[in-house]
């Protein structure tokens, strides 16, 4: 039995999922201070009266940094308990809920966060971002797109958020724009393209989509000077069936690349 059409092959996008870093607390792992911000002050054994404190202990932590240390950790169900005694969470707590809840796969309560932390702040567009990329996990790229372009307005200058925007409108087939995209991205952040450490959020895709993604991001990379990027990203093309040898020679946004050794070396390989 044949394997489905390539046309057919999901595969799947990183959308960037962004949030406002805060200090993260100092737990002191090695010195055994617990991960809990439940414990009272200690308290000296009975009977003994207290002398002066050379080294008093460090502060408690608060849910807040208990939960971002979990957070930095990618453990998001501990991180989500020790937000939820938050009495009043603030915007960003919000935002880290609703993050903590999508990589959980519940889009239901990561959206019930998010509309909370936007309606403390209408104007968070690391909010408005992550709100998007679960318009875009939906399929729903028409909203998506409205989202990302709303965080823009208050953010014009996120290398993330234009990447994401980017994403979206080669999912809606405008490569045009995608690509445009795509470029004022890299010409903010020249590693836009790299594997991040933070949260990402993958979508479902046709190979097709991907392979258009990549041969996309080559020719942008290929522009802003980044062979090495350009390179990575054409190889990707290559092998997710978005680009030939005579597709490439033809392309002008490759100009910058022709006779150097590894360019070549890919372009011989496919022949």
């Amino acid at each position: 039995m044949h394997g489905p059409h390539i046309s057919h092959c999901l595969a799947a996008i990183a959308l960037f999922v962004g949030f406002c870093a805060t200090p993260r607390a100092q737990l002191a792992l090695n010195s055994g201070q617990p991960l809990t911000a439940d414990s009272a002050a200690i308290r000296p054994s009975s009977g003994l009266q207290p002398g002066p404190l050379v080294n008093p202990p460090p502060p408690m932590p608060s849910f807040e940094q208990v939960g971002d240390a979990h957070f930095g950790r990618k453990q998001y169900q501990a991180a989500l308990q020790a937000y939820a005694k938050i009495q009043q969470p603030s915007t960003d707590v919000w935002d880290k809920m609703g993050i903590s809840y999508q990589m959980m796969f519940d889009l239901k309560d990561a959206l019930r966060c998010y509309q909370e932390s936007l309606r403390l702040d209408p104007d968070n567009s690391h909010t408005l971002n992550n709100f998007a990329t679960v318009e875009d996990s939906q399929q729903d790229f028409s909203a998506g797109e409205r989202f990302y372009r709303k965080a823009l307005r208050f953010d014009p200058r996120s290398a993330m958020i234009l990447k994401n925007l980017g994403s979206n409108l080669l999912m809606q087939h405008r490569y045009r724009q995608a690509q445009d995209a795509y470029a004022q991205a890299l010409a903010i952040d020249a590693h836009i393209f790299d594997e991040q450490s933070g949260p990402t959020m993958h979508t479902p895709i046709p190979v097709r989509e991907l392979g258009a993604a990549s041969y996309l991001k080559a020719r942008s990379c290929a522009r802003a000077g980044l062979a090495e990027c350009a390179i990575a990203n054409l190889r990707d093309a290559f092998n997710q069936g978005s680009a030939t040898v005579k597709k490439v020679a033809n392309e002008n946004d490759f100009e910058s690349l022709r006779g150097q050794s590894e360019f070549e070396g890919l372009l011989a390989e496919q022949k």
